[in-house]
């Protein structure tokens, strides 16, 4: 066991900021096409955050073109590049799934305020 959580150490990503359910967030993912290689961009609502350690997951959630769309990052990933916090959101929930059924301004988080 303690050469998994050696492994697991190697592994793990210092430089992710600290965001929790409900914030509003821009991930950093890497693309490759072909050859190229480039950075898009996905700014959404963190929805959920699920497990620890090396495998921890998140699904962000954004409106596109009148259409709901979610995915679900590694967090640990080499493919996420980097996270950034647009907006602190006040929840009282682990789990913002009650979203999905919600469109326009009903689907918004109130912002937390500092």
């Amino acid at each position: 066991m303690d050469i998994i959580k050696k492994i697991e150490q190697q592994n793990l990503k210092a430089e992710l900021p600290q965001f929790s359910v409900g914030d509003t967030v821009k991930v950093h993912v890497k693309i490759v096409e072909g050859k190229n290689e480039r950075i898009q961009i996905f700014e959404g609502v963190v929805l959920k955050k699920q497990n620890g350690g090396i495998g921890q997951t998140f699904t962000v959630r954004k409106i596109s073109y009148g259409v709901g769309v979610e995915r679900t990052f590694l967090m640990n990933s080499p493919k996420v590049e980097k996270v950034d916090i647009v907006r602190r959101g006040k929840v009282r929930r682990a789990k913002l799934n009650y979203l999905r059924d919600r469109v326009g301004k009903a689907a918004k988080v109130k912002e937390k305020r500092s």
